[in-house]
């Protein structure tokens, strides 16, 4: 039983850096610190997208329309930590 938690924590540990990755780009692109024309800048964001947004678009479905402000990642993050840190020890430990 310990094996299947602390693999569920390694696998959520990922999935968290990979969004606070997403998060910072995604503000740095938006301040135009990085350039979307720069070729890795380009590949690092598409790739970052295709990861995440299979997370994103169940959430996006049932929050409102908050056209220049996406709250979905900050939704996926939160629902993250608390899947990380309350409900999975209280599973399995």
């Amino acid at each position: 039983m310990l094996v299947i938690y602390q693999l569920l924590d390694l696998i959520l540990g990922v999935v968290y850096w990979i969004m606070i990755i997403h998060i910072i780009m995604s503000w740095l692109i938006s301040f135009q610190v990085l350039n979307m024309h720069q070729p890795f800048v380009g590949q690092l964001w598409t790739g970052l997208n295709k990861l995440l947004e299979p997370i994103y678009r169940p959430i996006r479905r049932f929050m409102p329309d908050t056209h220049p402000l996406d709250l979905a990642p900050l939704v996926a993050f939160v629902g993250l930590i608390a899947l990380r840190s309350i409900i999975l020890p209280a599973i399995f430990l």
